[in-house]
């Protein structure tokens, strides 16, 4: 099992990475920088990978989750509630292919992470 690293500032989280064509496109184009978007307790933003939607993509997710949203070419990491959700569950705006969960999850610091910030994704 492939993992990575995500790091924003002086944040850094590793992640493990399923088995699946997302998670291994991914992998292989490491590192990966992008600038941070806030949807509630989802942080995305945009990533230079096309993967088409996975058969067994959702929209429901856990908390900690990793997930790729093919329209907006968006890697997403959901940490809590966002405006889709019904109750406390994380869920994205539409469906997502998953294709890792963060090893440690601190929603307190994640919520720090700003619109604007630099996100960079490297092997862990």
């Amino acid at each position: 099992m492939n993992a990575i690293k995500i790091s924003s500032g002086n944040y850094s989280v590793n992640a493990e990475l399923k088995a699946t064509r997302t998670a291994s496109t991914i992998f292989q184009n490491l590192p990966i920088k992008g600038k941070a978007q806030r949807w509630g307790d989802e942080i995305y933003f945009t990533i230079p990978i096309k993967v088409e939607l996975e058969a067994e993509a959702t929209d429901k997710l856990k908390v900690g989750e990793l997930g790729y949203w093919p329209p907006g070419h968006a890697f997403c990491i959901f940490f809590g509630k966002t405006p889709a959700s019904k109750g406390n569950e994380p869920r994205a705006a539409s469906k997502v292919n998953v294709f890792g969960k963060l090893v440690s999850v601190d929603a307190g610091k994640l919520r720090k992470i700003n619109d604007g910030d630099e996100i960079i994704i490297g092997e862990a």
